[in-house]
């Protein structure tokens, strides 16, 4: 669906599930335009407490027949026989072997072993692997290292994760993309399968989509930013920010900094190139991974409704888009307090809870030149579920904007701050034209509690 409507350059056309003819890479097959075509072999554990190595490998079936290495080097020479090139796949829930001579050398990006199992004479550990290898496999060392070119070890996908990736792919796609959603697509590919038509064309697949009405909008670019875990979207997306392990911290939980000599400035840097990479045309983008309310506020702003982008994010179980429509702006409650530290303007966004005493402390204790701060809630108070949708959400964020277009006409510059679901920080970023310069705060949860993140010109 994206390749057709995003005009790929080399589309997938087709989707085969338990094709004939393919050898032991059949439970999966995309078929692009051209080849080549991706052959996926899943292998899938109760648990995943066996990793894939060596032994895993090269071990004979229970009835003494081939080894799961054999058999997708058997599919590799059926399939490229006449030269065709193939993009082969094992896919598994099991985790790789962080002591195995040649599966530690993967490539987490790639899923390749190729080059790092090239290296290395016949005397070194990778170079005995390899020999144990290809005589597994059944072929030279050389012929080894082109099935390994064309062999990528896709693992430790568990199933959270699969349906992760899958709802985000549904979501870029135009469909609805909640667990109902999911589970009515499975089970219509599954009795496809159980029906004897084991290629699904794009036609079949849009008469699916419509039958099952899992419409939702139009195709989206992807736009992944990971500050906390790894995003399964960033294999699909269109620009990719990786910076989990540039935040300091082992847990997403802990992770709200940037680890010197990483800095907010080179991560705000990497997030406004995104519109520039993104493809010729682009109308609509989704944003996918793991960021805190900073980063999300400075995607919004990278994206700026003026740009006509509609931009959008999974929010719970809904999209809260750019466009969504609303009936008229939602003019949050305001508190003020009185600081007398400067001509700047302080705003709090208190939304899923009230950070008013916190942020008071931090403006006091840094001396942040304000003269004064703004509370805005919504109508009914700050609470978790405040937000109920994505229409109030874009009310909001416009009634937001507009009051403190009106408020910071006597002030040269914003300081914010913000307690809320990062929709509303996407939106809010989103709408932040004609205001004045905003610097944006991070919730660090350190002794100083807010960290000085990111500048806007707004």
């Amino acid at each position: 669906m994206r390749d057709a409507e995003l005009r790929a350059s080399n589309p997938v056309v087709a989707v085969g599930v338990e094709v004939d003819g393919v050898g032991n890479v059949d439970d999966v097959v995309l078929y692009r335009k051209e080849p080549p075509h991706t052959y996926t072999q899943v292998k899938y554990a109760a648990d995943s407490s066996t990793p894939v190595n060596e032994d895993y490998l090269l071990k004979l079936s229970d009835k003494g027949g081939p080894s799961i290495l054999r058999k997708l080097a058997q599919a590799w020479q059926q399939l490229t026989e006449d030269g065709t090139p193939v993009d082969l796949v094992l896919l598994s829930n099991r985790s790789p072997d962080a002591e195995d001579p040649l599966i530690s050398l993967r490539d987490s990006r790639t899923q390749l072993l190729v080059p790092k199992a090239a290296q290395q004479g016949p005397r070194s550990k990778k170079g005995q692997a390899r020999r144990r290898w290809a005589d597994g496999a059944g072929l030279s060392e050389e012929r080894l290292l082109d099935l390994l070119k064309a062999l990528r070890l896709d693992l430790a996908r568990d199933v959270m994760h699969l349906h992760e990736h899958l709802q985000m792919l549904m979501l870029a796609a135009g469909l609805r993309f909640d667990e109902e959603a999911m589970h009515a697509g499975a089970d219509w590919v599954a009795r496809q399968v159980a029906d004897g038509q084991r290629r699904l064309s794009l036609a079949d697949i849009r008469e699916a989509i419509r039958s099952l009405r899992l419409e939702a909008g139009s195709s989206r670019a992807v736009v992944s930013i990971a500050t906390l875990k790894p995003d399964p979207m960033a294999e699909d997306a269109d620009y990719v920010v990786d910076w989990m392990d540039r935040f300091e911290g082992d847990s997403p939980y802990v992770k709200r900094r940037p680890q010197a000599p990483a800095t907010w400035a080179q991560l705000q840097a990497d997030i406004e190139a995104a519109p520039y990479r993104m493809p010729p045309g682009t109308t609509a983008v989704a944003v996918t991974g793991s960021l805190r309310l900073a980063p999300a506020f400075v995607v919004g702003a990278a994206f700026r409704m003026v740009t006509g982008v509609d931009l959008a994010v999974a929010q719970r179980d809904q999209l809260w888009s750019s466009a969504e429509a609303y009936e008229a702006p939602l003019a949050p409650a305001v508190g003020e307090h009185a600081l007398g530290l400067g001509p700047d303007l302080a705003v709090a966004i208190a939304v899923a809870t009230d950070p008013t005493q916190d942020v008071l402390d931090f403006l006091r204790e840094q001396q942040v030149p304000v003269s004064r701060l703004l509370v805005l809630r919504p109508p009914g108070g700050p609470k978790d579920n405040s937000i109920p949708d994505a229409a109030a959400a874009s009310a909001l964020a416009v009634g937001i904007r507009d009051l403190l277009r009106r408020a910071c006409r006597t002030h040269p510059a914003i300081h914010l701050f913000q307690a809320g679901p990062r929709g509303l920080s996407l939106l809010l970023g989103n709408r932040w034209n004609r205001l004045r310069p905003t610097t944006v705060y991070e919730d660090v949860n350190g002794q100083q509690l807010y960290e000085k993140a990111f500048v806007i010109d707004a």
